[in-house]
């Protein structure tokens, strides 16, 4: 069916057309792809065993949907990703206000149409990407801004009484008549308002002003809770949890492979930074390292939640950091360190929550802390065999530098040259890294990640200020025999 050639009734009728709801619309094409095998939620991963054969499943059902899970789980991304299971096109009666199909009116104005100029009646195409209508729940949405309210100056201009229906002002969800009406964050709509979308789930009938409009409107909706909100904020009223005929239940990625390929994905790094900053690959890992430990944290509300979206900015605020120490040096080009991961604690002071424990530690000591863990977790993948490294000549090497009280400082913002001296200035350092870590072009990396390593477990001392990471010796915590077996948990 071309639309641009089918401009009335008659045409569309002659063309075929059959009208169909939006839900087995959605059916319908999710059967196609299915069968096809396209991948039709692309960029969303960890969700291929879970979420999405659910949501699958419930739109093979023609159901409602809602979306329960913390913040951060792509539950509206999701939610708008349905629009290219709709049909390219559908007709409509031009003019109408609530999209109604030619062949199913149910407005006062398209049946008036049709009844006057019959197959003559204009026709207008509305594409998927107009079927599409999101709305956020707040505390003050109206039943007006939902469903409508009369309209007094549009009675003034038709010279109709406020008992005519031609007064009325439709709200978002009429206006929603055989699209996807998405609705985020339910638990916060007052209950009242619940109740008339209840009505219009399950008895197709709009309370306007005293009038009651019996409106067969056809609508995909779908609708998004934090757990959270059932408590603190408010809850989905039980008749209307009733009819919505699927819950699906969302989550954090479970593998680290899956919430690095989210990071990496919508992390905006400009072309400059990508071009003059470059980052081995070990850094989405740590970071998001960092951000599994923060859900897991005990200081962390996990009620709240730790979303995806602090390992976005903090790896954005990983290269502006490698970007403003290269910007001071003078330097075209430069590699991030271990350093800079200093910089995205700002990420996590403005997403986590704290329990009350956690207030008193504070977002900064407690972000210091998972960070710690973080890289000491990726110190602990490189040494796979303590066993082995204690037995290492450029390890007693090492250990004997610091021992002797030497130590060496990694200033926060020192040029590249003056970054790798200091890290070549410990004897034994750099031939242990290649033997860790073959990949000489993260030799740097690799020699940092050591140092912090051999702190984790108290071989030296390290002391984070602010404008340095410095490492030493601590006689108090020292290994005084290299025989004695270290823990690494």
């Amino acid at each position: 069916m071309t639309p641009s050639k089918i401009k009335t009734l008659a045409q569309l009728k002659k063309a075929g057309y059959s009208p169909k709801s939006i839900k087995t619309e959605l059916r319908e094409n999710l059967l196609k792809a299915l069968k096809s095998k396209e991948n039709l939620f692309e960029g969303i991963h960890g969700y291929d065993t879970t979420v999405l054969p659910d949501l699958k499943r419930a739109i093979l059902s023609q159901h409602n949907l809602l979306f329960l899970g913390l913040r951060g789980q792509a539950k509206t991304r999701i939610a708008r990703m349905l629009v290219h299971l709709l049909d390219e096109y559908v007709p409509v009666v031009a003019g109408s206000e609530i999209n109604d199909d030619p062949l199913q009116p149910i407005s006062v104005y398209a049946k008036d149409q049709i009844a006057e100029l019959g197959d003559k009646t204009p026709i207008s195409w509305l594409h998927r990407s107009d079927r599409y209508v999101e709305k956020l729940a707040t505390p003050d949405v109206s039943i007006a801004d939902l469903v409508g309210d009369v309209d007094p100056i549009k009675a003034a201009t038709l010279k109709l009484p406020f008992s005519d229906e031609r007064v009325i002002h439709f709200g978002l969800i009429p206006r929603s008549h055989r699209s996807i009406f998405v609705l985020n964050e339910l638990p916060d709509l007052q209950a009242r308002i619940q109740v008339s979308l209840f009505n219009i789930l399950q008895e197709e009938d709009l309370q306007i002003r005293g009038f009651k409009l019996r409106l067969p409107l056809d609508i995909q909706f779908v609708f998004t809770a934090n757990p959270e909100d059932y408590t603190n904020r408010g809850s989905i009223i039980t008749p209307l949890k009733d009819r919505i005929e699927s819950q699906i239940l969302t989550h954090y990625p479970i593998q680290i492979e899956d919430s690095a390929k989210i990071t990496l994905q919508e992390a905006k790094i400009s072309p400059e930074q990508t071009k003059s900053i470059d980052a081995s690959e070990d850094f989405v890992y740590l970071i998001e390292t960092f951000v599994s430990k923060a859900r897991e944290s005990e200081y962390v509300d996990e009620k709240s939640g730790v979303s995806a979206r602090l390992a976005i900015s903090a790896y954005e605020n990983l290269y502006s950091t490698a970007e403003l120490r290269m910007i001071l040096n003078n330097e075209k080009n430069t590699q991030v360190r271990i350093a800079d991961l200093w910089g995205i604690i700002q990420s996590f002071t403005g997403k986590a929550e704290l329990v009350y424990e956690g207030e008193q530690k504070g977002h900064h000591t407690l972000a210091l802390e998972l960070l710690n863990d973080a890289i000491k977790d990726d110190f602990h993948f490189l040494v796979e065999d303590f066993t082995k490294l204690k037995a290492n000549r450029n390890f007693k090497i090492i250990h004997t530098y610091f021992e002797a009280g030497n130590a060496v400082d990694i200033l926060m913002n020192a040029s590249d040259k003056e970054y790798t001296k200091a890290l070549k200035s410990v004897p034994g350092l750099e031939g242990l890294a290649k033997e860790l870590a073959p990949d000489l072009t993260y030799l740097n990396y690799s020699m940092e990640l050591i140092l912090h390593g051999l702190s984790s477990i108290d071989i030296i001392s390290k002391a984070i200020m602010v404008d340095k990471v410095a490492f030493g010796s601590d006689l108090g915590n020292l290994l005084s025999d290299l025989g004695d077996d270290i823990d690494f948990n």
